[in-house]
């Protein structure tokens, strides 16, 4: 069965290739390469002795979608990963976002939309709820107003696919992840972020690497047990996972609505502090870090509640939190030493 990845070179979408290929399904993947290296398809190959199709496409450009579509009209699923996700830069030029994250996908359902039997997983995200009011979030917690241009992408792509299954035979899963870590165990993949990260982990590895000075923690006066942020930190080979375990029930017709909505995380939250002092243990070195002012736009708590994936998808995230941040640490160092040569 030959399954669809865009933007498969990514940190997710490269892992979810993996457990694809892992599984037997025929992978295609697309991806602009704005945000990624097609080193990455090496090291999918790597992992699983077989180099997935790949094409260079840009999903903006309707007409090249259609052409791919008509020339791959035996694709059997779409797991949508294209798309931009930095939530700062999404203030500084909405537009982008809007244009690359949701013409995108209007483009990828048209051509689904004219089959007969089409199955989509949708990457969401946990910034759909916001500051939520209950920990830990179910799916029945309301969807919050957003907080940024690329949140707000990810609740019209929730609504837009909601639409369109109502009128087409596109059934569909939406995955909110909540914060993914971590690196293939292989060290072959794992998260390679261009320019200054964004994300909390690869500034935390490039920290213990001496690339950056030191950390910022921004922030120690919120409502926790130790000032800082809390959020729920998954495996990137976990999530990667129930993107597959999403499809095998589309496929399988298991699901009991046309969409239908998860939370994927661990259902454990971890401080901004207890990710230092973790990975302080995992790296067997002190960390420097400065309490710095608070970030705009940073909500104080947030983790999941996981039962409905562990009862209905069968699913459960496996790694620790050390053990995550080991192979993110085990990643950082391999990739230093490549580029050292």
């Amino acid at each position: 069965m030959k399954i669809l990845v865009t933007g498969g070179l990514g940190f997710i979408g490269s892992h979810t290739a993996v457990e694809l290929q892992n599984q037997g399904f025929e992978v295609v993947i697309v991806d602009d390469l704005s945000n990624s290296s097609l080193e990455v398809l090496d090291g999918i190959s790597r992992i699983t002795g077989k180099i997935p199709a790949f094409e260079k496409l840009d999903l903006r450009e309707k007409n090249a979608v259609q052409d791919f579509f008509k020339r791959h009209s035996d694709i059997s699923g779409v797991i949508h990963f294209a798309a931009s996700k930095a939530v700062g830069e999404s203030v500084e030029n909405p537009l982008l976002y809007y244009e690359n994250n949701i013409s995108s996908l209007i483009y990828v359902l048209q051509e689904l939309e004219k089959k007969d039997d089409a199955r989509f997983i949708f990457s969401s995200s946990c910034t759909v709820y916001g500051q939520a009011e209950k920990m830990p979030i179910t799916e029945d917690a309301p969807v919050q107003e957003a907080m940024s241009p690329y949140g707000n992408t990810k609740q019209i792509g929730e609504e837009i696919i909601k639409d369109v299954a109502k009128v087409s035979d596109i059934n569909a899963i939406l995955l909110r992840y909540f914060n993914p870590i971590g690196a293939h165990p292989s060290a072959e993949i794992g998260e390679l972020p261009i320019g200054v990260p964004q994300n909390l982990v690869p500034f935390i590895t490039q920290t213990g690497m001496g690339l950056r000075a030191e950390l910022s923690v921004f922030g120690n006066d919120y409502p926790t047990p130790d000032g800082t942020c809390i959020r729920d930190y998954i495996h990137v080979v976990d999530l990667a996972k129930a993107h597959v375990v999403a499809l095998q029930r589309l496929i399988e017709k298991k699901n009991s609505e046309k969409v239908e909505t998860f939370n994927v995380g661990t259902g454990t939250g971890s401080s901004v502090l207890e990710v230092i002092h973790a990975f302080e243990k995992v790296s067997n070195q002190k960390l420097p870090y400065k309490i710095v002012g608070r970030r705009e736009g940073d909500i104080t708590i947030a983790y999941a509640n996981t039962d409905k994936a562990n009862a209905v998808l069968g699913w459960k995230a496996e790694s620790t939190l050390e053990e995550s941040l080991a192979s993110a640490w085990k990643w950082e160092q391999k990739i230093r030493k490549v580029f050292a040569k």
